[in-house]
């Protein structure tokens, strides 16, 4: 008897005071295991692609491509947070509070820089579509890059508000060995709810919706002006300009797939009691979450005829010949 309750331990060494096993199949702990661990490995891998083409091509290092590049920073990032929620699947924290409140801290950062980025792809297509005539003057390299930085230092900082407890006294909350969790005080939950979640959400789906309203307006004008210049022309061929609707398209996608992902998650953390967020509760969230960052490399192969260009010149070694960053990608 005292052998099986030892073995539901996370730390059979401390009868006592140690947190207890979740109750999980051996198989099913196993299936985890793998699943997590190869969706880490392929989102490191895809994301470090998309890294790697737009940094290396110069003609890829157009404002909407460096946006691409902010969020596939932080899509590599989770890759390494997904290695730390492994280590949660039987639910025992083997790290110490130490890696505890760094996992915790990181996890904040990248959700506020993936939320942010959202919101800056969306301003993006909104003046694109909305005001091409001044998108050159208005979206410049200079000015997104300004505007990612500021997005980057803002969620670094910002964490510290919500986990000063914590990083004053590592696992003042924990209320036995071998758990890790995240306490927040009512004013702290709703300000991140609120600034994290439903600010960010309302201007991206506002922005959308604007931006769709006028694309299905530019269309409906292009195809009848089409229609216009053929019958009187016949001869005369006009070809509309698509670039722009086509990225709207794909970003919006892209965006569209983020938000059923991390909806989920705020949907949890409103309904959680006490403000209590552990891993138990979450993993699925999380973990749902997680996997948008192996979407996204996905949706830019299928939609995108420059990444798929770039994957092969990447894998075939041609990046390593002189001059192959002046290579044609468009």
């Amino acid at each position: 008897m005292e052998t099986l309750e030892e073995s539901e331990l996370c730390f059979p060494q401390l009868l006592n005071t140690s947190c207890m096993k979740p109750q999980r199949s051996h198989f099913e702990a196993m299936l985890t295991y793998v699943l997590l661990f190869s969706i880490s490995l392929l989102t490191a891998f895809l994301n470090l692609l998309v890294v790697i083409s737009i940094s290396h091509f110069r003609q890829l290092h157009t404002p909407t491509n460096l946006l691409l590049l902010s969020l596939a920073v932080s899509d590599f990032f989770i890759s390494f947070l997904m290695l730390f929620q492994i280590m949660l699947i039987d639910g025992c924290w083997f790290l110490g509070d130490l890696l505890c409140i760094l996992y915790q801290y990181l996890a904040y950062v990248i959700t506020a820089v993936s939320v942010e980025t959202m919101v800056l792809i969306s301003v993006d297509r909104y003046v694109a579509i909305c005001d091409p005539l001044r998108y050159p003057t208005r979206i410049t390299q200079k000015s997104v890059k300004i505007c990612v930085c500021l997005c980057w230092i803002c969620s670094v900082i910002s964490p510290g508000l919500n986990l000063k407890d914590v990083l004053i006294q590592p696992g003042r909350y924990n209320s036995c060995f071998g758990e890790c969790v995240l306490v927040l005080n009512f004013i702290s939950g709703v300000i991140e709810i609120i600034v994290f979640f439903f600010v960010p959400i309302t201007i991206i789906v506002l922005l959308y919706m604007r931006v769709f309203v006028v694309a299905v307006s530019q269309a409906r004008a292009m195809r009848s002006h089409i229609a216009s210049v053929s019958l009187h022309h016949p001869s005369m061929k006009v070809t509309a300009k698509k670039s722009e609707l086509k990225a709207a398209c794909t970003l919006g996608v892209v965006v569209f797939i983020f938000l059923m992902c991390l909806c989920p998650y705020y949907c949890v953390a409103l309904t959680a009691q006490d403000n209590t967020m552990n891993a138990t509760s979450t993993a699925f969230v999380i973990c749902l979450y997680y996997f948008n960052s192996c979407i996204n490399p996905m949706i830019y192969a299928l939609f995108y005829p420059w990444f798929r260009k770039s994957i092969k010149l990447i894998i075939t070694l041609q990046i390593l010949q002189p001059d192959s960053c002046e290579t044609n990608m468009l």
